[in-house]
């Protein structure tokens, strides 16, 4: 435990990474402010100095997770013409589904000012599952470029279809139904090819 007055590190992130582990372990149900602290390791009112309030927290959380998958989908560019382009894909809509993909994107939904937090932060241009969508588009335009997709395949029409996909699995996924990461592999398969 962190004693008071002392300053505690990465804040945020250890504050997150001890949501995920709450999430995963036990389930949306037993997030709450003291359980995140607790696990964390840090002083109670910790989270609250942070953040204006749990929601905002919450909001917080499923925005950072939201910007490191954007992050790595922007660094599909960098693989054009390396590896598969069904592995590399893969690998971006999978990251959907880590750290508690799915229960943590539950739990902003029953939460509606996170909901409308992250809204608002979407709409104001944090990046999400669009700035997800632009950078598939792109890099299956630039695959298809050097004839590893099909011409007959549409890259906006693939992104669109593994983003949607990702986002209906997370919102009906939660703790104790199917993973649902082989339906997003067949998925990626069926669409660009093996």
């Amino acid at each position: 435990m962190s004693p008071r007055g002392v300053a505690t590190p990465d804040v945020r992130e250890r504050l997150f990474a001890a949501a995920e582990r709450v999430v995963e372990r036990d389930g949306p149900g037993a997030l709450t402010s003291r359980s995140v602290t607790t696990e964390a390791g840090c002083a109670k009112g910790l989270l609250h100095a942070h953040f204006a309030g749990f929601d905002e927290f919450v909001a917080e959380l499923c925005l950072d997770r939201f910007a490191r998958t954007a992050a790595q989908a922007q660094e599909l560019s960098g693989l054009t013409g390396q590896g598969t382009v069904a592995r590399n894909l893969e690998a971006v809509a999978l990251a959907l589904f880590d750290s508690g993909g799915p229960a943590i994107s539950g739990l902003a939904m029953n939460r509606p000012a996170a909901t409308l937090r992250i809204r608002e932060a979407l709409e104001g241009g944090a990046p999400g599952f669009t700035a997800i969508q632009e950078a598939i588009t792109d890099y299956l335009k630039a695959e298809r470029g050097l004839g590893r997709v099909a011409e007959t395949v549409d890259p906006a029409t693939v992104a669109l279809a593994v983003v949607g996909t990702a986002h209906h699995l997370l919102m009906t996924s939660w703790p104790g139904t199917p993973d649902p990461r082989p339906s997003m592999t067949r998925l990626v398969a069926a669409l660009v090819g093996g």
